[in-house]
């Protein structure tokens, strides 16, 4: 009966493009497909995603796809040679006039025109993820000019932040607007945006899904100094969305490694209690990109997040471009489910001397607590329409698995990220309501996921396909007579 409760989230991309490799990666344990949008075209995207599709169904899972949008990713432009190396003391500058191709020991040119804009002498510019870093030494009508205090090489396209952020790129490109199109086309389960700055880039997006007739889960990626400059950005940005993803790469090179472990203790920590999902992600077992083994250190980042009861890790390079995407796969499922022992995962103390605010949220929290509390319960059953019910019940830390039950795909695929929930097809308007709740438990026990004498807990509403509608719960004896 044990099986992993943190989800693994994994890239898509060329080490993997076919449908026996995704079909490999499915049955390692990925629960979500990341699809990347500041990579590959449309067309490819497509095809990963029936790919995803056709191998989950054939495996009976419920894998999400997710898409990510690329964002107003800052970049210096490409070098005449490819690549040039610096030295500390080099001068170097960065042009917003200079030709985008012929980039030299002296200057490359910039996509982002507004550079010269946001920076001030004395400000610091880390490039290719802080590999590079630039100190301003002055700022002209056209380019910033800078003196290079840590060199090293620098290639084509790298990226651009600032120390402390503070860069002014709106979240939603032209190019996200056709990727929010193409990602309701795939009826994708969430969509990640990029660098947003506060509520309003993220209500933009959904307005956007809305339009395109998309109910898609939306995840912040907390990658902006600002977004975690105070609680009240960072909440701000966590209540406009369903989830957030803490992504350490742009955001340890904007605030400093030495701060961004317990920013992301903290972001896990607040989003959890406001009742949204969180992906950790970047680097997590960076080294298994060209090795079969993660290192130690690897090890400890990804038990550390789900002993942290983050929902998700989240693999990059490691399954997109590695030698070893199935492997990294399997090596992060050992390790969550090697934390997942440790009796921190079965100890809550979520909102306790807090009011609760909606009717499915009490039942789904009362459902919890309860079930954590009754010896021989082993499984929590919610009957879902949009998931949100499993979804509050997921925040708890227990032992228990929780089953949503619903007759909708886009539900079941969305209950894949959710911490130690697992999607069952199933249509209570099909059967009289009198038999719906045996019928829901005979669904468990064919699958082999519950045994007669077990105790399960059961949520649902007076009325199905309305949202929001959960009102009670049942404690039930499996195979005993229901009344």
């Amino acid at each position: 009966m044990a099986q992993r409760r943190c989800k693994i989230v994994a890239t898509l991309g060329p080490a993997c493009d076919s449908p026996e490799h995704i079909a490999a990666l499915i049955s390692a344990g990925m629960d979500v497909a990341r699809l990347n949008f500041s990579h590959g075209h449309a067309d490819e995207h497509r095809q990963r995603a029936a790919w995803v599709r056709e191998a989950a169904a054939e495996q009976g899972r419920h894998v999400a796809l997710l898409g990510d949008l690329q964002g107003p990713k800052i970049r210096i432009a490409r070098f005449a040679d490819g690549h040039i190396h610096l030295e500390p003391g080099d001068n170097f500058r960065l042009s917003t006039s200079h030709p985008l191709d012929a980039g030299n020991q002296d200057v490359v040119g910039i996509d982002y025109p507004q550079l010269v804009e946001d920076c001030r002498a004395g400000d610091e510019l880390l490039l290719d993820d802080g590999r590079v870093v630039l100190r301003v030494e002055s700022v002209g009508r056209d380019e910033v000019r800078c003196q290079v205090t840590v060199g090293g090489d620098l290639s084509n396209q790298k990226g651009i932040n600032r120390r402390g952020g503070g860069l002014s790129a709106t979240a939603l490109t032209p190019k996200d607007h056709a990727d929010i199109s193409l990602a309701a086309e795939l009826q994708m389960e969430y969509v990640a945006v990029s660098f947003p700055r506060d509520a309003t880039d993220m209500q933009q997006a959904r307005k956007l899904l809305a339009d395109n007739e998309s109910d898609a889960w939306l995840i912040a990626k907390i990658e902006r100094a600002e977004a975690v400059a105070d609680d009240s950005a960072l909440d701000g940005l966590i209540q406009a969305s369903d989830g957030v993803m803490v992504a350490r790469g742009d955001l340890g090179v904007e605030i400093g490694d030495a701060e961004l472990v317990a920013i992301q203790k903290h972001i896990i920590s607040r989003a959890r209690k406001q009742n949204k999902l969180v992906i950790t992600a970047t680097q997590m077992m960076e080294s298994m990109i060209h090795s079969p083994m993660p290192t130690r250190a690897e090890v400890s980042d990804v038990a550390n997040a789900t002993l942290d009861y983050t929902d998700a890790v989240m693999l990059s390079a490691e399954t997109a471009a590695g030698d070893y995407p199935v492997d990294a796969v399997k090596a992060m499922d050992r390790i969550c489910q090697g934390a997942e022992k440790h009796p921190s995962s079965q100890q809550s103390g979520h909102r306790l001397y807090q009011e609760f605010s909606r009717c499915d949220e009490t039942i789904a929290l009362s459902a919890m607590y309860a079930s954590n509390h009754f010896p021989g319960v082993t499984a929590v059953i919610s009957l879902t329409e949009s998931g949100y019910t499993p979804l509050i019940m997921s925040r708890i830390r227990s032992p228990l698995r929780i089953f949503a039950l619903s007759p909708h795909p886009h539900t079941l695929g969305r209950a894949a990220l959710l911490r130690g929930v697992t999607g069952v097809a199933f249509n209570p308007t099909e059967m009289p309501s009198s038999e719906v709740d045996q019928f829901a438990i005979e669904a468990l026990l064919s699958r082999e996921l519950v045994q007669s004498g077990d105790w399960v807990i059961l949520t649902k509403g007076d009325v199905y396909n309305s949202r929001g509608g959960t009102n009670s719960m049942r404690l039930l004896q499996v195979r005993e007579a229901l009344v």
